[in-house]
This record gives C-alpha cells, structure tokens and sequence, in this order.
C-alpha cells in the first residue's frame, strides 16, 4: 500500500515538481488548491504527509492546525514550501515539521523527500494496529489483569477485568504474546480512557531488545510486512557531550527520534537521538537521548568511539524511530521543554540546536564554526 501525501498549492510549477518527485519516490499524491477544500479532506481521509504551500501563511497555517486537530491526521507529517524571505523561521511559525525553500528543483526535492518518506513508513508502520487479544497483567501501586484490543510498536487498546479503569500511571505491563517464550515487559502512560473499561496505552522508555521483540512480533502477523528504507548516510561534523550535528542532503525533519550507528571491522555502536534543527540538502543537529541507563551508555559509547575516529572522518547512519510526541501542541516551547526533559542534558552545542534552529542556514553555520574554533583555542 502506497503513502499517501496531501499537497495544497495553487502554483503549478511546483504541483508539477512535486508530482514528478513524489511519483518516483512511490508517495500517492491528492491535489488541491485552497485550505477550505484541504481541510475536507483532512477530516475525512488519512494522510501520512500533509504538504503546503505557505504562499499563503493563513491559509498554510490553517490547514496544518486542521490536520492536527483531525485525530486520522493528527500525526501527519506537516511539510511547508516557503520563499527565502520568509525562511526557516517562517515556516516553522506556520506549524512545519519541515521547511523547504522555493523553486523546487527535481533533484534536490528528490533528496529531502527520501527522508521524508523513510519517516512517514517508520510512522504509519508505528501506528498500524494488530487486533488481537491476549492477557496483560498491569503493575503500579496496585495489580490490574486486563486484555489487549489491539496492538502496535508505540501502544495499545486494553480493557481491564474488573470492569474499571486503573486510575494511575505510568504502569509496567506484562504480555504473553501467542508463539512467544517468555512474557514481554513494557513501561507505558495511560493516554486515554475509553467506555468505563477501556484504556489507550502509550509505551515509554522500552529498551532496543524490547522493541526489537515486538516488532518482529507485530510483522509475523502481517502478510505482507512493509520494509523500512536503507539508513541515511552522513557525516560529522560538530561533536560535544549532548549532540552533534551530521551533513547529509537528506536530512531527517526537526522532531525525528533518530537511531545513529557506525560500524567498522572493528566496531558496531548505535545510540539514540532526537533531531533539533535541519537544514535541507545540508544536514541535521540531533540531541542524545540519556533518559535511560541504557540511553546514557550507549550515548556515552558513541561518543567515545566518534572522537577516536574523528581524524578518520567515519561514516555513519541515521534511521528514522518516529516523531517526537511529548508536546501535544507542538509549540516552540513545549518543543524544548520536551527536549531538555527527554535529555538532561545541557551543553552549548545542543543550546545552539535549540535556540537558532529557525535563523538562516549560513548564519546557523557561522555561529557553529565560531564555537568550534573557540574550543580548538582552548584546548591550545
């Protein structure tokens, strides 16, 4: 089954653009010119990627609030197409995830959208919902029995035994799913309540073994389980102890829960991150993830092996692990508490990611090789 984008213009160089991109890139594209007719469609159809021209920023701002406040859409990739003078900046305050400069070119849309696309299979695939029912036992201050509805890698529908919803979270729950040895052991929130026993769980903190497990899992239940597309090959180029920044002409959109590995003849390390700003055709500034004892070592791993290899220029690839979702209004704010808080960490390079990611690409540049060559002095 296809991807599906919505795109909203009215500029037919760039619908023609757009189409030829997407068409090769196996993306189905619906066509409309205003938000009105957008917004529709966004109430009524479920899109993986919602792209705009922000042209119009009321109208681009608009359809994207739209899509947020659609629930089959609410996790919709936002994408806007904005003119240099309008910039980062302007498309972000529009609602973007991400942001791509007008004219388009084939070959350089081509090269942002293959991100794109990797992140909106990684996406629905995380979304899609095995209906099974099997026993969960539910651990808190108190122990709750209870039965999974349905099943997918970021959560699942679960109706309690005892006729009444558990009224704490978070909880540790504990499947034992068909075929498999052993029970699974997951942290989750409850994210909703459902008629009286009924509860939407949204799973946090689970370990690499762990989500391994229940991906395999969810993909022998499938008939056709979609494969995801080869990592995106980088480079790096800034390093500290809370991020690094990485050149690539595919970079991930800002909000991407990143995997970065390397591996060598002699090593295979991988850590997870979060994307803070991106620069289309450029590369992309990601923060680690250290709110876990496995986050923290394996960020730690990382960055060892990145400085021993720095003289090396070693390649490395980012895949994506889905959008972040801890700010349910994704404002700016929130964008960053959210950030510090998934983190704990704070250090001047990840400042740089948080606070300049909507200033234009040269003067982010400048900035960061004005940080780069204040260390270099120091460490004389």
């Amino acid at each position: 089954m296809n991807l599906k984008s919505l795109l909203v213009s009215s500029d037919e160089r760039t619908v023609r653009i757009l189409r030829r991109v997407l068409s090769d890139l196996e993306i189905d594209v619906e066509h409309c010119s205003d938000a009105d007719d957008a917004i529709r469609r966004i109430t009524r159809q479920r899109f993986e990627a919602i792209i705009v021209d922000g042209a119009n920023a009321e109208e681009a701002g608009s359809v994207l609030r739209g899509a947020k406040a659609a629930p089959v859409n609410r996790r919709a990739l936002g994408i806007v197409l904005v003119e240099a003078p309008v910039g980062l900046k302007g498309g972000f305050e529009m609602g973007a995830h991400f942001v791509l400069h007008k004219p388009l070119a084939v070959e350089r849309a081509k090269a942002s959208f293959r991100a794109v696309r990797a992140l909106m299979k990684r996406e629905r695939r995380l979304q899609l919902r095995v209906a099974v029912q099997v026993p969960v036992e539910c651990f808190g201050a108190g122990r709750y029995k209870a039965k999974t509805i349905d099943l997918c890698e970021g959560g699942m529908a679960i109706q309690f035994s005892d006729g009444r919803v558990a009224k704490e979270s978070p909880l540790r729950f504990s499947l034992d799913l068909p075929g498999m040895d052993g029970k699974l052991e997951l942290h989750g929130d409850l994210a909703w309540e459902g008629n009286g026993d009924q509860a939407g769980v949204r799973f946090k903190d689970a370990t690499d073994e762990d989500r391994s497990i229940l991906r395999q899992w969810l993909n022998s239940q499938l008939l056709e389980p979609e494969p995801d597309d080869p990592p995106v090959n980088c480079r790096l180029s800034d390093l500290s102890l809370g991020g690094c920044y990485l050149t690539t002409n595919s970079p991930f959109p800002r909000g991407t829960r990143v995997i970065l590995s390397i591996k060598t003849a002699d090593v295979a390390v991988r850590a997870a991150g979060l994307v803070l700003v991106a620069h289309p055709e450029f590369g992309m500034g990601m923060e680690f993830l250290q709110s876990t004892t496995e986050q923290r070592e394996q960020a730690q791993r990382m960055i060892k092996t990145l400085r021993a290899k720095a003289d090396k220029s070693p390649e490395l690839q980012v895949e994506p692990d889905g959008l972040e979702t801890s700010s349910p209004d994704d404002s700016v704010d929130a964008f960053q508490a959210s950030a510090t808080k998934v983190s704990g960490t704070e250090d001047a390079l990840v400042d740089l990611f948080r606070r300049k990611f909507e200033v234009p690409v040269e003067t982010f540049l400048q900035q960061m090789r004005e940080r780069r060559q204040s260390i270099e002095s120091h460490s004389r």
